[in-house]
């Protein structure tokens, strides 16, 4: 596949830098490019960042870093199987722990999502990070609504993290995860609240809590793009009718 010119390999991270000094410089850099791709194309085209990852994959499995990107670029396009195995093998090769929620949330992806709760109650999670626990706390909620078991999925967000009032990275879908929850069993006035709490910690609007809130609020949206183009064709037609009664 064709990458433009201005994509060089240098925009990576300087730590998947590193990991591909173990390559020939020429592989290193073609490596390095189709990554970069991976990253730039992996929310707004799942497809193409998938088939850029399945070259730097053949170029270079034996890299961690490759197999991470191949996993993410297969769970973006809903390849949880995939996914599952590559971050395997990218935990085989580092020890590192990081993907452990998204690994569980392969295996909700599988329609397992008693095994991603045994995941969520594993020891590795406590070597996870704040982020990293918070995440981990969003797939189990999410393995217990898998389950049917709602109440359950409404306490298990609810947490020190969801009450505090400092705005983190993860804080607006924590607070929308619940907000959702709430909506599902009924206890829509709760939902409203915590939509609310969601739009003022969604700075960089990674949610669709504002239109969930005014939905529960009875706001309509109006296209006026359409509303324009329909008036338009009734002044025509209007305009058609006159000249018919004329003629």
């Amino acid at each position: 596949m064709p990458i433009p010119e201005d994509v060089t390999g240098d925009e990576i991270d300087k730590d998947v830098r590193q990991e591909l000094q173990s390559l020939p410089k020429t592989l290193a850099d073609d490596v390095a490019r189709n990554l970069v791709m991976v990253a730039r194309l992996l929310d707004e085209d799942p497809e193409g960042a998938y088939a850029y990852s399945r070259i730097a994959l053949r170029l270079a499995s034996r890299v961690a870093a490759v197999r991470e990107a191949a996993g993410f670029a297969a769970y973006a396009n809903q390849k949880y199987g995939e996914a599952l195995a590559e971050f395997r093998a990218a935990k085989r090769m580092t020890g590192n722990i990081d993907l452990w929620p998204v690994m569980a949330d392969c295996e909700r992806g599988l329609g397992r999502p008693e095994k991603a709760l045994d995941m969520a109650g594993a020891p590795e999670v406590h070597k996870l990070d704040k982020a990293g626990q918070v995440e981990m706390r969003l797939v189990a909620a999410g393995a217990r609504r898998d389950m049917g078991q709602l109440d359950a999925a409404i306490v298990t967000l609810q947490s020190p993290e969801l009450a505090a009032n400092s705005v983190q990275p993860w804080t607006a879908r924590l607070r929308y995860a619940y907000a959702d929850a709430l909506l599902v069993a009924g206890r829509e006035s709760e939902a409203r609240e915590w939509f609310a709490k969601a739009v003022e910690a969604d700075r960089d609007g990674s949610t669709d809590a504002s239109d969930r809130l005014a939905e529960l609020d009875g706001v309509e949206f109006v296209d006026a793009l359409a509303d324009d183009d329909e008036e338009g064709e009734d002044a025509a037609s209007e305009g058609s009718d006159e000249s018919e009664e004329k003629d």
